[in-house]
């Protein structure tokens, strides 16, 4: 019987929680961790807690060190904690990996480390065997004190789901630069397409500053980094690691205008395309506006999608008034491009 193999992507989540369960930690002093949506592990140190977070960046070749520090960063920031200390092994084809090529990526990583207060601290370098372009694996360490630890399991039933900024400012980005060729001939202008590659900038793909905001402005229950699979992913993976259902009206997604655009040129869907940039929250009722409020004087727009619900309501959305499942989106659509 032929070999039945897994597409590109994140593995199916079915096959990772099975693997999960037989061979994660059975360490007592691991609070968090080794579970679908939860994407950092928070070990107890005593007075205070470790938090880690190890992430690929694969899709990119352009800029790819600012992305490792940020996707790695993120996730941290989504359980409370301050990004302190990165590492990276950075793997670099035998063809175009010159001094040229090295320098810009360790440049990359530094000016991202200096921006979130972080400091790149170890790691490895080679050039590998049979690669086509780098890939960086990073590793952010932060921490976080007891009383102050969010985790995405914590959400709870009638929660309001938040969404700062617009889906999806990490894949707009990525197509502008990775298909800026393709664009160019199919008749798409300079000011247009630099508009959408410097969204890994403006408004950036970190959610650093917001989580930290929207935790001085109220107890926060969860948040979650939708990375692959988009922010229909990230919404299942916040219901899957709290044990809870939501709903989610799909009409208030803000979705960018050069998101829509890209996507319809390479029949993408917006909301399963990768999504860093923005930030799940979910919040007590009472205190989602105040959220809201204090993101929006901050200029990082927010919008309330929906709200959790018990695990036997399942994962819906609702369009034009009616209710269907949550679709799922375990393959991110930049893999169709890229």
């Amino acid at each position: 019987m032929k070999a039945r193999f897994y597409p590109v992507g994140k593995l199916p989540v079915a096959v990772l929680t099975d693997l999960l369960r037989r061979y994660g930690s059975r360490d007592e002093r691991v609070v968090a961790g080794t579970s679908i949506g939860q994407d950092a592990t928070v070990i107890d140190m005593g007075d205070r807690y470790l938090v880690a977070k190890t992430d690929p960046i694969t899709f990119a070749s352009d800029q790819i060190g600012w992305y490792a520090v940020n996707v790695n960063a993120n996730d941290l920031a989504c359980c409370g904690a301050q990004p302190r200390w990165f590492l990276c092994t950075v793997l670099l084809p035998e063809t175009g990996a010159d001094r040229a090529l090295v320098e810009s990526i360790f440049q990359q990583i530094a000016t991202a480390c200096e921006t979130l207060g972080a400091s790149l601290v170890g790691g490895h370098t080679e050039v590998t065997y049979d690669i086509k372009r780098p890939i960086v694996v990073g590793q952010m360490l932060g921490e976080v004190a007891k009383d102050k630890l969010v985790t995405t399991a914590g959400a709870r039933v009638g929660d309001i789901i938040l969404l700062t900024k617009a889906v999806a400012i990490e894949g707009t980005a990525l197509i502008a630069r990775e298909k800026e060729k393709d664009l160019r001939a199919h008749g798409y202008d300079h000011a247009f397409l630099r508009e959408a590659q410097d969204l890994l900038y403006r408004p950036g793909i970190s959610v650093v500053c917001e989580a930290s905001l929207a935790l001085q402005a109220a107890p926060i229950h969860a948040m979650h980094d939708p990375t692959e699979g988009g922010i229909v992913m990230g919404l299942r993976e916040l219901a899957e690691a709290s044990h809870l259902g939501l709903v989610v009206d799909i009409d208030k997604i803000p979705i960018l205008p050069a998101c829509q655009r890209l996507c319809r040129h390479y029949n993408l869907h917006p909301l399963g395309l990768i999504a860093s940039g923005s930030l799940l929250i979910t919040v007590a009722p009472q205190h989602a506006a105040r959220v809201s409020d204090v993101l929006s004087a901050a200029g990082i727009p927010c919008t309330a999608i929906g709200y959790m619900m018990p695990y036997s309501e399942g994962c819906k959305v609702i369009s034009g008034g009616v209710r269907r499942d949550l679709p799922i989106h375990e393959r991110d659509e930049l893999t169709k491009i890229l």
